[in-house]
């Protein structure tokens, strides 16, 4: 994934808007990872202590927790694939969001502060987060699962145009 600061997509002209790149699959791995990890316990919990008190037929409530698992697993393509991120020349564009789709611009000179995280789950599966902080907080940003050289090379670029827009301020 290379650098995309310039408007249009190379197939037409640069009005078409901007080119964006979505989030990396290692993302969708983890969220689907941490679904089954929460629900199967859960299940098979419900499960146990539904024959133990109830009876066997009221263990058919642990099915419940798998149906969320199977409502869940494709709800989290569907949001993973709704993200995504664009560099145009003066801003950083960040939209994401399936029902309620939702798009930042955060301007380069209002940035002033551009971390990279990364916590143990996110190590393992080799991403990290871009977090983006303004004068205004309704503005901070947040880029997750990203592969942490990409998270590096946007953080530098990021940096670096803050610094350049800011300097007029």
């Amino acid at each position: 994934m290379g650098p995309t600061g310039v408007k249009g997509d190379g197939d037409g002209p640069a009005e078409a808007g901007p080119s964006w790149t979505g989030l990396p699959s290692g993302l969708l791995k983890l969220r689907r990872l941490l679904l089954v990890l929460w629900l199967v316990p859960i299940a098979v919990a419900v499960a146990v202590l539904l024959t133990i008190v109830a009876g066997a037929p009221w263990a058919a409530f642990a099915l419940l927790p798998l149906a969320v698992l199977a409502w869940g697993w494709p709800m989290l393509g569907r949001n993973w694939r709704s993200w995504r991120y664009a560099e145009r020349a003066d801003d950083l564009l960040i939209s994401r969001g399936v029902l309620w789709r939702e798009e930042t611009i955060v301007p380069y000179g209002r940035m002033q502060l551009v971390e990279v995280t990364s916590g143990p789950l996110e190590r393992k599966f080799g991403l990290a987060s871009l977090q983006l902080h303004t004068a205004a907080a309704a503005t901070d940003a947040t880029i997750p699962g990203l592969v942490p050289a990409e998270a590096e090379r946007l953080r530098d670029r990021l940096t670096e145009l803050g610094e350049a827009r800011s300097a007029g301020l």
